[in-house]
């Protein structure tokens, strides 16, 4: 049974404006292209209809909270990838140098290990 309903831009801006808030304060920007930023978090809110949790939208989840509770966004792979990358996994979260283009844009590695994997 689908039970996922559309969700708005109005939802969006909203989760947008809450988490900006509260992120940049531990020092975790958006992505400032903001279209790539509002996708993601559109995923956050289908995976909460979905799941009941926001987990990232970027890995396949185990349907489970407690095996999920490691990408339940901001993930906790979050931190060591924006210190090493300057970005997280999705390029949700990342620094403010990697905004500013000071940091290279490359891709980050899964750290999350196989045997995590919703799949």
């Amino acid at each position: 049974m689908d039970n996922n309903k559309a969700v708005s831009r109005e939802e969006v801006e909203k989760l947008y404006n809450m988490l900006k808030k509260v992120q940049e304060a531990k020092g975790y920007f958006f992505n400032a292209h903001k279209e790539t930023t509002f996708d993601l978090l559109e995923g956050l809110i289908v995976n909460k209809q979905r799941y009941g949790y926001m987990c990232c939208p970027c890995r396949i989840a185990a349907e489970d909270r407690e095996k999920d509770k490691d990408i339940i966004c901001p993930c906790v792979y979050r931190a060591p990838d924006v210190e090493e990358y300057g970005s997280c996994y999705c390029n949700l979260y990342v620094s403010q140098e990697w905004n500013e283009e000071k940091t290279p844009h490359v891709y980050v590695p899964e750290r999350r290990p196989p045997e995590k994997f919703g799949i």
